[in-house]
């Protein structure tokens, strides 16, 4: 089925496909710039970006703002002219740091969760990057568009909707995961895209509606269609790819998962998220606490004397292959994957009819 296709800031999409981005380490330019390169949006996770700069312990801030810059080349070098973009998330300390770096690296959008992005458009206010709000719940939608809209003026280029078979952190709260079957939530999905009308009508211009979480496979891809969307983000099913930064051990542990072994976690973020159950997991559970190493004050949500285990060096652990000893992020159908593919048949496998 061929779709209505839209466009992104100045660049219009050749496929309707969003790759979501994965901190940290697990989505940066390789991936980005070879999702870019294929027609979709391509996205770099800003999440401790740094991570492999030799002086990231010592200054952790300039070592993420240059390796922001080295990501951004290194998808440009694949798609000189295609989509790339940052996911930034709002609970990491320097938000507008990061974001003012993100505008002079280059990119063309700006995608934002992990909280609500409520000041992103003062902090681009001098660019013509393209700014998107990742929402959850009708409430989320409303509170967020009716903010900008009142105090800047403005509305999202986009918005991606991310629902809870999403991997990562996860903007619900752990009994509405229970509570949204897909009809249910299918039904806030079509509540969200009326929101989205609203502003559309007033700001005269095209919102495309992104859903994001579970878009695994070609059905999953055909129903955001049917509720309204103008696109889906997928993570997951890009991690089982060459292009991906991932290390191959992180790549394998999706592979081998089973089932039973997606489980819900609690994040030091403090929101729910969803992982694959590790012997790190269960040291988590049955001690209480795991101290961190090196406190790098990355999240203003955390606190290093309560936390129960250091986000960033779990995630580290997790981008240098350490699997064990790492928090291995996934979304709700990891389990479904069973082969390295390439990022091209991924992508021809979702919309070979796009293009």
């Amino acid at each position: 089925m061929k779709k209505n296709l839209f466009s992104i800031g100045k660049k219009q999409v050749r496929v309707p496909i969003v790759q979501g981005g994965m901190g940290v380490g697990i989505s940066l330019g390789r991936l980005a710039g070879t999702v870019a390169k294929e027609g979709g949006a391509g996205t770099i996770s800003a999440a401790q970006i740094g991570f492999k700069e030799p002086d990231f312990y010592e200054n952790p801030i300039e070592a993420n703002k240059r390796a922001i810059h080295k990501e951004m080349q290194k998808a440009r070098a694949i798609s000189p002219d295609g989509i790339v973009g940052f996911n930034l998330m709002v609970a990491m300390n320097d938000y507008e740091t990061y974001a003012h770096e993100v505008i002079a690296a280059g990119a063309d959008f700006i995608v934002s969760g992990a909280g609500l992005p409520v000041d992103l458009p003062a902090y681009t206010a001098d660019s013509d990057i393209a700014i998107a709000p990742i929402v959850s719940t009708q409430k989320s939608a409303h509170v967020i568009l009716k903010f900008w809209d009142k105090k800047y003026k403005r509305t999202a280029d986009f918005i991606v909707i991310e629902g809870p078979m999403a991997g990562g952190h996860l903007g619900f709260h752990k009994e509405q995961l229970e509570e949204f079957t897909p009809d249910i939530y299918g039904e806030e999905v079509k509540k969200i895209i009326t929101i989205v009308q609203k502003y559309e009508e007033k700001y005269e211009k095209k919102i495309p509606v992104i859903l994001a979480g579970g878009i695994y496979d070609h059905a999953d891809y055909e129903r955001a269609f049917s509720l309204g969307a103008d696109g889906v983000q997928i993570a997951t099913r890009f991690v089982t790819t060459e292009e991906c930064d991932a290390d191959e051990h992180y790549k394998q542990t999706y592979i081998q998962a089973e089932k039973e072994d997606i489980v819900i976690v609690k994040s030091p973020v403090g929101m729910p998220g969803r992982a694959i159950r590790n012997t790190f997991l269960d040291k988590v559970k049955s001690e209480g606490r795991i101290p961190p190493t090196k406190c790098l004050r990355c999240i203003h949500t955390c606190n290093p004397a309560e936390t129960p285990y250091c986000i960033t060096e779990a995630l580290i652990h997790a981008a240098k292959g350490e699997t064990e000893n790492a928090l291995l992020f996934c979304g709700g159908r990891a389990y479904e994957a069973k082969t390295i593919e390439t990022v091209k048949k991924v992508i021809d496998y979702f919309c070979s009819s796009c293009i």
